[in-house]
């Protein structure tokens, strides 16, 4: 949360499956789209949120699985547990405020009365939240008698039904609305409010994320039933909440238009950088157009023409290999000749998470990111750090100086030799 000195211009809090992460998308267009449009224009002023109700393990599997970005702020397992940055701190304040009118012990006693529940996997139990699976048929009448039985018992519970499959129970205070409550108001204390919330979501679980005041909100073009039932009877006059007509991701870029809140078209959507040049152009910009370049590159989207990488590359620079070879940039764009349509009809895409910039000098830049490559079932990713110059050749551009890279854990592949840039 401190990353930011002052108030984040956007704050986007997004469930996860099927909303920012589309299932149905073997190729991960819509999240790449998302993820390129928030490198390149957000992620230096403005907070991504995932609220989900993976618990962490499950979490870090689907991190493995899809090009996710990392998050400045993880909402897990329904709203009980908030945890901040890539290291994932938790917020201990949270969990002790959910003990309050809490007894996990008198809620799996309960519930083991009730045959047509059954336990989801143990990754799913967690210290403020018991997980089911019950029968949509059966669910109305299990909710409606577990509910009392617990009251009887003494406790404040919260029962949530989701996905017509799920069913979650958690203390009174809990929930993916009160935990983004929550954070609202520590920012508010902090002076650093955000200028603007959007919360993004498909399912019956992210229904409360659309009754926190002041918020922005999408439902996805493939939310379930059950939130758009509830939308009809909760916030159907709310003009601040929009059921979108893309999927997923998409649906997320499309309702930032909707609103106007800051870029909505996607460097991924732009087929030619030079015929099409964009209004906000900076050097988080530059890194992303750069890659995006690259891929179409090695997937021969783009013709080969040693023109653009000779304009771009400053002809004395050096590289630094993962491997802690430094190489001379006019050997490495003499490789990158050699690469080009090598990946062509296959699913091979770059992308770039947590790129930061740091103006160093008055025309120059020392920018950082995490780099990554993925093609088949392979992943491989390097924390990167490139010198731009805005001394440049190239107009409204930036010269890449120097560039050195480092294999982040687990990432060297068996091959070094196609790994470039």
């Amino acid at each position: 949360m401190d990353r930011l000195d002052g108030s984040a211009h956007l704050m986007i809090v997004s469930d996860l499956d099927f909303t920012m992460v589309d299932h149905l998308d073997p190729d991960n267009l819509g999240l790449l789209r998302f993820n390129a449009m928030w490198e390149a224009y957000y992620r230096q002023d403005s907070l991504l949120v995932f609220s989900t109700g993976r618990s962490p393990t499950i979490y870090k599997e689907l991190r493995k699985e899809k090009p996710l970005l990392t998050p400045d702020i993880s909402i897990m397992s329904v709203g009980t547990e908030i945890m901040y940055g890539e290291s994932m701190i938790r917020d201990e304040d949270w969990e002790q405020y959910l003990n309050q009118n809490w007894n996990r012990e008198i809620v799996t006693e309960e519930t083991a009365q009730f045959p047509e529940l059954t336990p989801q996997s143990e990754t799913e139990q967690r210290p403020h939240k018991v997980s089911f699976f019950v029968e949509k048929i059966k669910a109305l009448k299990v909710i409606r008698f577990l509910s009392e039985r617990l009251e009887k018992r003494g406790l404040d519970v919260k029962l949530i039904y989701s996905n017509e499959t799920a069913l979650d129970v958690l203390p009174k205070g809990a929930g993916k609305g009160q935990a983004l409550a929550y954070l609202l108001e520590k920012f508010k204390v902090d002076g650093k409010m955000p200028v603007n919330t959007l919360v993004c979501g498909d399912s019956g679980n992210d229904a409360e994320l659309f009754s926190v005041p002041e918020v922005y909100g999408v439902m996805v073009s493939n939310a379930q039933e059950e939130l758009l039932q509830w939308h009809a009877e909760n916030a159907k006059n709310n003009p601040n909440i929009i059921h979108a007509t893309e999927r997923c991701a998409a649906g997320i870029i499309q309702a930032i238009g909707n609103f106007s809140l800051g870029p909505n078209v996607s460097p991924r959507d732009i087929g030619d950088f030079q015929k099409c040049k964009v209004e906000i152009y900076n050097s988080c910009h530059e890194v992303v157009k750069f890659y995006l370049f690259y891929e179409r590159w090695r997937r021969a989207e783009v013709a080969k023409n040693m023109q653009t990488p000779n304009l771009i590359f400053f002809p004395l620079g050096t590289f630094v290999h993962p491997s802690g070879v430094e190489q001379p940039v006019s050997h490495c764009i003499d490789v990158m000749a050699r690469l080009h349509g090598d990946k062509q009809g296959t699913d091979y895409r770059i992308w770039v998470d947590r790129v930061s910039s740091e103006q160093v000098g008055s025309d120059t830049w020392c920018m950082k990111f995490y780099k990554w490559e993925a093609f088949g079932e392979e992943r491989r990713g390097c924390l990167t750090t490139v010198l731009l110059s805005s001394k440049a050749k190239v107009p409204d551009g930036f010269t890449w100086m120097h560039m050195h890279q480092t294999w982040l854990e687990g990432s060297e592949p068996k091959d070094e030799t196609t790994w470039l840039f």
